[in-house]
């Protein structure tokens, strides 16, 4: 048994920063479990405090059912992937994979089993005479990888292991990561700062916000049913549109800048909190993929600031007359990012996105009437963040 468990976990500097701030977390024997968030939200200090690089001021942390809090890196038996490979240049690809065996004292049939076994795994045979000034940059990450799996330890801990590699090399490490860790089939801690990396591969994914975990679950739950305005914008590319919006004292239209956009019924169905809202101020959050030139849904009129040709579809960016919601990655207020946004001319009110079909007639500077599936739309508590259920 190879379980992962955090228990009110907080780490607190002796400047007063509180890094991560109450995190409970699992998991479970077997799981590949990715934590994401944006750069300075404390996910190496979380992945660091389970290896014991970092102690921790509050909590406790379990390992195999055992807690682990007074143990030193070496008696936890844990095995770390990092974004710089760490390999030893003089050493032949057989030797490092083989290292930590030898600091053992393990004997040499053992550890030559062990490597080729693992080499097997990596397809890194025909490389173990190799050093890794030879070696591309996803076979030197694979070698990391085999110096981890020849531990056979009882989780694995991956700090940003592919952000060293260009982004064709990045998708296949993805699948061939995952394909190790099946084989192996132990607890899998892996932080990112990429979304989509972490979406294609987590059989979980937890995302932090300034140290403090704010949804962890699959990344189907995360992208359709988001738990605040946060997790909507950080989890999706291209991002959520967010907009301030207003209900209709009768609740049958939402109002954004001057334009308004029918409610339908089972909206108030699916969201029965939406009917406290009739007559206020809320957020509403509309998914890129949601806003096209044609088809079902409420006409949205933008004007078209920017196309992007991915050759399979357009992302049009768009500005309409409405104020954007803006979350800040490290918690500060949206009306402090918005003034911050207006003061230093960043925008031009062109932060909407529509994905739209390829070879669409539309051109920089158009007026287009957008088609809105407000069906799938959110919506989000002005005050609090929260989603609206």
């Amino acid at each position: 048994m190879s379980e992962i468990a955090l228990r009110d976990v907080s780490k607190t500097y002796d400047n007063g920063y509180r890094a991560i701030q109450h995190i409970n977390l699992e998991v479970r024997d077997g799981e590949f479990m990715v934590v994401v968030g944006p750069s300075g939200c404390g996910k190496s200090t979380l992945l660091r405090m389970v290896a014991g690089l970092e102690t921790i001021s509050e909590g406790e942390i379990q390992i195999g059912g055992e807690v682990v809090n007074t143990l030193t890196p070496g008696e936890r038996d844990l095995a770390m992937v990092f974004q710089n490979y760490a390999l030893y240049p003089h050493m032949t690809v057989e030797k490092n994979i083989g290292y930590s065996l030898r600091l053992r004292k393990m004997p040499t049939d053992e550890i030559k089993r062990r490597v080729r076994e693992a080499a097997e795994i990596l397809s890194l045979t025909e490389y173990l005479s190799q050093k890794p000034g030879r070696l591309s940059g996803g076979q030197r990450q694979r070698v990391a990888m085999g110096r981890a799996i020849v531990r056979e330890p009882r989780a694995f801990l991956m700090d940003e292991p592919l952000s060293n590699l260009d982004a064709k090399l990045r998708v296949q490490m993805r699948s061939e990561i995952l394909q190790i860790q099946r084989r192996v089939g132990v607890a899998t801690l892996y932080v990112t700062h990429d979304q989509v990396e972490a979406m294609t591969m987590g059989d979980r994914v937890t995302v932090l916000r300034a140290g403090v975990l704010q949804q962890c679950d699959t990344a189907q739950v995360l992208y359709d049913r988001p738990r605040n305005v946060f997790v909507a914008s950080f989890v999706g590319s291209p991002s959520m549109n967010l907009l301030y919006a207003s209900l209709s004292d009768d609740g049958a239209s939402l109002r954004v800048g001057s334009q308004h956009l029918a409610m339908p019924g089972e909206l108030y169905l699916r969201r029965p909190g939406l009917r406290g809202y009739v007559g206020r101020e809320l957020v509403v959050g509309i998914r890129p993929e949601d806003v096209t030139l044609s088809g079902e849904g409420e006409v949205f009129t933008g004007t078209v600031g920017h196309i992007e040709a991915l050759g399979s579809e357009l992302i049009v960016h768009f500005g309409v007359d409405a104020r954007n919601y803006v979350v800040e990655d490290k918690g500060g207020s949206a009306e402090e990012v918005e003034e911050l946004l207006e003061e230093t001319a960043l925008t031009q009110h062109v932060r909407n996105v529509a994905r739209v079909a390829p070879r669409s007639s539309i051109a920089t500077g158009d007026s287009v009437p957008f088609r809105v599936s407000m069906e799938r739309a959110h919506f989000f508590d002005l005050a609090s963040g929260d989603s609206i259920w």
